[in-house]
């Protein structure tokens, strides 16, 4: 369908800045809140349509696929058709989604709506932090940034306990379709309150033939990925969805119009560099609450509540300081904040793998205080790096590329844990007679956590002697 021109402005004067800052703030609370919310409502799920435990899988796994796929190419379409415009869409796709599966009677469904939820879920995503940027001056930038970023965690945070008590009240039904109302009140906002458009790169054709070879190689890397059990043929399927993303580089590097700019990453040195930390940070640090979980439930003995509590400590220390961190990048070098920040995350990481059966609660405590420090000291600084490091004309393409390095660090954090439960802990289940061998799998996992925070100070040091956002 084509889209009717629009008519474009590069900075908004008349919008108001806190509907932008609001609109912003609550799509990046919903995403996350839905995420965290879901993964507490699949055993209710599961018990009324007698689902088994891949479709139960699948309903996760199939809105992640579907994000990854799609976040480059409507990142790309905000910069051609404008980002408002693919925002608005992406919020009435995400919310009417969410409405009808409060409304659906079978677990195919669900699946099917949550791949479309996805989709919205991506256009909202690839083009938040476009919009912040191109309607916030410089000096103000950071500390906006890191009141969107905040938003992200409080969503994490507030999902598991807000999204328990509706399923304990209401159902699982409740948590869905609570997106439809929130999903259309952001949208009235945006629609009533954000004048201006920002197109900067419109009337340039887009890039299908990148989309054609990228969504592909995606599907089969998260396929193969999430079914390494299945043998031999899955690594092959892995090796062809790494072979279908290195053609989809080259074509880029050869497109004039391209989905992704490749010149970006091989020219700016300060966005290849900021991009490829995102990517190490969120490999690094996603699966530690996979790990602590099992950890506090398995090890120490706690029930599911107990062990939300203490790690809903992380997230909420990071809510807390993600805008002062925000603040600081508009003051000093976002690059150094941002090392701190991993430098912080790598010494925490360190301390985590040496945890032993009979560690502290304390212990554990103060680590998640750490943590969440150091990933609220990085987020927000990175992201200013990412985002005021290229021209207007490519905010888009920025954002979703920033998104997708942190879908596809999370993606490659739970693949380490695959592989290492795989090596020592045969596929048994994590047990009382297993927990030497979980103990173990931690431990492993989480240093090769550390090493990879090791890699990406690595990066955030090389951007320090370049030029600064």
């Amino acid at each position: 369908m084509r889209l009717s021109r629009i008519t474009v402005h590069f900075m908004p004067q008349s919008s108001s800045k806190s509907a932008i800052l609001f609109s912003i703030c609550m799509a990046h609370f919903l995403n996350p809140f839905m995420m965290s919310a879901v993964g507490v409502a699949l055993p209710v799920m599961g018990r009324e349509f007698n689902a088994s435990a891949l479709q139960l899988g699948l309903v996760e796994t199939v809105f992640m696929l579907s994000m990854v796929t799609f976040l480059l190419a409507v990142g790309r379409f905000g910069d051609l058709h404008g980002r408002k415009r693919i925002f608005q869409i992406g919020l009435l796709v995400f919310g009417c989604a969410g409405g009808l599966i409060s409304l659906t009677s079978s677990i195919e469904m669900i699946i099917t709506l949550r791949f479309f939820q996805g989709v919205g879920g991506a256009m909202v995503n690839a083009t938040t932090m476009a919009i912040l940027v191109a309607a916030f001056p410089v000096e103000e930038r950071g500390k906006a940034l890191g009141i969107a970023i905040a938003s992200v965690y409080a969503g994490i945070s507030c999902g598991p306990f807000i999204g328990g008590y509706l399923i304990e009240l209401l159902g699982w039904r409740s948590i869905f379709f609570l997106m439809f109302p929130f999903g259309l009140t952001t949208w009235l906002v945006t629609r009533i309150k954000i004048k201006e458009e920002w197109a900067d790169a419109q009337g340039e054709p887009f890039d299908w033939l990148g989309l054609s070879i990228y969504a592909p190689s995606i599907l089969l890397l998260v396929f193969s990925v999430t079914n390494l059990k299945g043998g031999g043929w899955m690594w092959g399927l892995l090796f062809l969805a790494n072979l279908g993303l290195a053609l989809f580089l080259l074509v880029e590097s050869r497109s004039s119009h391209p989905m992704l700019d490749v010149r970006l990453l091989l020219e700016n040195r300060v966005f290849a560099l900021s991009n490829l930390a995102a990517l190490f940070n969120y490999a690094a640090t996603f699966g530690v609450t996979f790990f602590l979980s099992l950890y506090l439930q398995y090890v120490k003995g706690m029930g599911p509540h107990q062990a939300g509590t203490i790690l809903i400590v992380q997230p909420i220390v990071q809510t807390i300081f993600s805008p002062l961190c925000g603040r600081l990048s508009d003051r000093m070098s976002a690059s150094i904040l941002a090392t701190l920040g991993m430098a912080s995350c790598a010494a925490g990481l360190g301390v985590a793998a040496f945890l032993q059966a009979d560690s502290s609660i304390i212990q554990i405590f103060f680590l998640m205080i750490f943590l969440g420090f150091g990933f609220a000291l990085f987020s927000s600084p990175n992201v200013s790096m990412i985002m005021g490091s290229v021209e207007p004309r490519h905010l888009g393409i920025a954002s979703g590329l920033s998104a997708s390095m942190r879908s596809m660090g999370m993606l490659t954090s739970m693949t380490i844990i695959t592989l290492i439960f795989a090596w020592l802990m045969n596929g048994q289940a994590v047990t009382q007679e297993t927990q030497i061998a979980f103990l173990s799998s931690m431990r492993i996992s989480l240093l090769i956590f550390c090493a990879l925070c090791v890699i990406g100070i690595g990066c955030s040091l090389g951007r320090i002697k370049s030029r600064n956002r």
